[in-house]
């Protein structure tokens, strides 16, 4: 037990924390050698006993220490030392915490780009309807090409209707058409319905833009009004 006045050995496991407490601290070495820090060691253990020693106290590895001067005044401070437990949340918290300060400096990123690209709404509009006209060009790209391809399939079938009496006699060239103007179609079709998906997908974006937009367009203003109420006479 640490006393007023710490002297002789220590057991073996009271000697085992007394070299994770001095590692812990930086202070690793030798128990036996001289003291890391030169002064009285002070603490309150968890059993409410107020402890001294010459050199770090073993009971007190998880709170604070107060290194005193032989006058009593307080010289410094130790610890306390973290578990595993504590160092790992203490980690994860300061993990948390960055990955908390790199989105928020992202989202402003983000904002000083949407205020640059889109000073006010009329801008946001045009960029919107652009945006919106590409995509509808490409579907009635897509359209025109599967007309096209349905125009093909009623050519084809009007050559299949000799043989519908024995449709094992078809040839094999009139086969791979319908097999290709089959497949084609479907894939246009696939194609026409993922564009028009993708108006949605473009009306969502600019919609959600223009919420956020509103905001930081107010607070620019809400910013602009009092120095333009500075400069006024």
């Amino acid at each position: 037990m640490v006393s007023k006045k710490f002297s002789g050995r220590l057991p073996g496991a009271r000697r085992f924390d007394l070299v994770l407490l001095c590692a812990a601290l930086g202070l690793a070495g030798p128990v036996s050698a001289q003291a890391p820090e030169v002064g009285i060691y002070t603490c309150t253990d968890a059993k409410g006993r107020k402890l001294t020693s010459d050199r770090p106290i073993p009971d007190c590895i998880d709170r604070e220490q107060k290194v005193l001067n032989p006058s009593g005044t307080v010289k410094g401070k130790i610890g306390p030392v973290l578990t595993e437990l504590q160092r790992a949340e203490l980690e994860a918290k300061e993990k948390a915490e960055m990955e908390e300060r790199a989105r928020l400096a992202e989202e402003k990123r983000r904002d000083r780009a949407l205020r640059v690209r889109y000073p006010n709404k009329e801008v946001h509009d045009r960029e919107r309807l652009e945006a919106l006209a590409q995509e509808n060009l490409v579907i009635a790209t897509a359209t025109l090409r599967a007309k096209e391809l349905q125009e093909q399939r009623v050519v084809i079938d009007r050559e299949l209707e000799f043989y519908q009496k024995d449709p094992s006699k078809v040839p094999a060239l009139l086969q791979r058409q319908i097999d290709e103007n089959t497949q084609s179609q479907a894939v246009q079709q696939r194609f026409i319905v993922d564009k028009q998906g993708e108006i949605k997908r473009v009306n969502d974006r600019f919609d959600a833009e223009l919420v956020r937009l509103k905001q930081l367009w107010q607070l620019q203003r809400s910013v602009a009004a009092p120095a333009s109420a500075t400069k006024s006479p």
